[in-house]
């Protein structure tokens, strides 16, 4: 076999610039030596059916069966390696560039987009991570149940959804930092629906988040507080309080009578803060007779001896017993706890007192703040009149012991007063709730609204004390023929002897009123009150009747001493409606 020529070159070396078409002696002689060594190969080296490749430089393909991929490959390899070193040096085309970028393994779109593009994405991503790092745990709960979520179709009933809210500990009110910001959220709640067809579905009451909305519009409530306005003006100033008593109808006797009722309830509070119906309990050791029956009843007797402090311009900004209010307040604020925030607001009900015991809570609540403007006191209270729209009776417009319950109108007092609270407290009452509230009078009253039933028309004493009371926070004049009469009736009625239910709206109602009823009223039940009070022992300064209301025996001693002592300061507690700085405050 002849030996190749030593020295000479690769047949697919790239040739000198100028020279492609030039082939020399030595590329002719490499291809026939070539040629030669394939036809001497045996046949079994050779691939069946296949003919002699074409020389390198033959530009035209081979005839028969393809040849194998690795020759292919090789030829292409040439072929590329041939064009390369023919090209004239240059700027390469955008298609070399992404072939190779391709081979390099980076992405096209890194060089096509614009830089300015890539920078925004890297800091969006950047953000998104930091916003992560940063967010609270409550919110990353949410987003996790959203996107972990199967059953997007088919959303939890209301009474399994957690609260929106992040409070997840009890209501401080001892803080001091009124720097926080509330947003001011109206609540949208639709109509009531007031049909006579009281076997009609009920229909949601929907209320937003606590929130405050704007200050109302009428001159009652242009300015409240302990130092200024009008409805609970007279609490504030120690000197105007007692002017307002001589004034008005009071007596040193009942002022005083006052003071040792507010003695006996901080001589009764517990370590916790509050209050028991059981004031056996305690401090008084059994020194004190008649507990009331209702158990546990804490929340009940708390906002009570809180309202017989606060109608005595007590709070817990000042006053001799602003360490009882204010742990009084603190045992309320700790009742406001995830159990008892709702999407509907905070339920403050005990097993016993239902929505009486809410109703006198949040009066309390209500008045703090309006008294003190402590914002810290806005969550409770703006929940607590909340829930007050949420349980209210779709149909009928009242309350009564459970939410949406047709309603009766004794706990409608309570619920009603409570909203009137909020309102002088600038907090948010939807109208549509005060209409159904009016509704529910008009289903009750008799005598053209002179006199009211309890769950049915009818002319209680008591209930029809509240009936007139309501209509008169919800605008009736005082010209109102209807309200003449019932006063009329109320006064021939006098003072009950042991019936403080019916002594407390009665007497609210001809204060309101004024006039010579009102001061033949005052003189018999402000004199009764003095002089039934307990004077000695334990029991000095509290009161209690047996065999009068039913509060009495459920709410025992702290029940009646509160009732009478709310009544001994009506002179001051709330300005008369009818005088001309509350004449046009608009409640409905």
């Amino acid at each position: 076999m002849a030996k190749e020529p030593t020295g000479g070159k690769d047949r697919n070396e790239p040739k000198p610039a100028g020279a492609a078409n030039a082939p020399t002696v030595t590329a002719v002689n490499a291809a026939r030596l070539d040629e030669t060594k394939r036809a001497a190969a045996p046949a079994a080296a050779r691939p069946a059916a296949s003919k002699p490749a074409a020389p390198a430089a033959r530009p035209a393909a081979p005839t028969g069966n393809a040849v194998p991929a690795i020759q292919v490959t090789a030829a292409k390899s040439a072929s590329a390696t041939k064009s390369e070193a023919q090209k004239p040096d240059g700027p390469k085309s955008k298609a070399e560039e992404m072939e190779e970028l391709e081979q390099m393994g980076k992405l096209p779109w890194m060089t096509l987009a614009p830089s300015y593009l890539i920078s925004a994405l890297v800091h969006m991503v950047l953000l998104l991570i930091l916003t992560m790092m940063v967010m609270p745990e409550a919110v990353k709960d949410q987003i996790r149940d959203m996107v972990l979520s199967s059953e997007g179709d088919n959303p939890e009933p209301l009474d399994e959804i957690a609260p929106p809210q992040e409070v997840l500990k009890p209501v401080d009110v001892n803080i001091t930092d009124t720097s926080m910001s509330l947003d001011a959220s109206s609540i949208d709640s639709p109509e009531v629906a007031i049909v006579e067809d009281v076997s009609a579905a009920p229909v949601s009451v929907q209320l937003s988040e606590i929130g405050l909305q704007k200050a109302p519009q009428g001159l009652l409530t242009q300015s409240v507080g302990a130092f200024n306005g009008t409805g609970l003006d007279g609490r504030g100033d120690p000197k105007k309080r007692a002017a307002l008593a001589m004034a008005n109808g009071g007596s040193d006797a009942s002022e005083a009578a006052v003071a040792m009722a507010l003695q006996w309830f901080a001589n009764h509070q517990e370590q916790d803060g509050s209050w028991s119906l059981d004031h056996t309990k305690g401090q008084c050791a059994g020194r004190c007779k008649d507990p009331g029956s209702m158990q546990p009843g804490n929340i009940t007797a708390t906002s009570f001896a809180l309202l017989a402090f606060l109608g005595a311009g007590q709070t817990h900004k000042q006053g001799k017993y602003k360490e009882n209010v204010h742990r009084g307040l603190q045992y309320l604020g700790s009742k406001v706890t995830n159990k008892t925030l709702t999407p509907n607001g905070i339920n403050f009900q005990e097993s016993g007192g239902s929505m009486y015991t809410h109703g006198l809570c949040s009066i309390a609540l209500c008045e703090a703040y309006a008294m003190t403007n402590d914002k810290a006191l806005i969550p409770a209270a703006q929940g607590a009149v909340n829930f007050i729209c949420y349980a209210q009776d779709p149909v009928g417009g009242g309350w009564r012991y459970t939410p949406k319950q047709p309603g009766d109108t004794s706990v409608v007092g309570w619920q009603l007063m409570a909203l009137k609270s909020g309102h002088m407290a600038y907090l948010t009452v939807p109208p549509n709730v005060i209409k159904g509230a009016e509704n529910f009078l008009n289903l009750m009253q008799t005598d053209g609204g002179s006199a009211y039933g309890y769950a049915t028309p009818g002319a209680g004493p008591a209930t029809s004390a509240v009936g007139l009371l309501c209509r008169m926070y919800l605008g009736w004049k005082h010209e109102e023929a209807a309200l003449k009469r019932g006063v009329e009736k109320l006064s021939k009625l006098g003072p009950s002897k042991n019936n403080m239910y019916f002594n407390y709206y009665a007497t609210q109602v001809l204060h309101h009123y004024e006039g010579e009823l009102w001061t033949k009223w005052n003189n018999v039940m402000r004199d009764q009150l003095v002089n039934s009070q307990s004077k000695a022992g334990h029991e000095a300064g509290s009161w209690f009747f047996g065999g009068g209301d039913h509060g009495s025996e459920r709410g025992g001693r702290v029940y009646t001493t509160a009732m009478s002592t709310l009544t001994l300061e009506v002179y001051y507690r709330h300005m008369p409606i009818y005088r001309k700085a509350a004449a046009d405050d608009e409640f409905n």
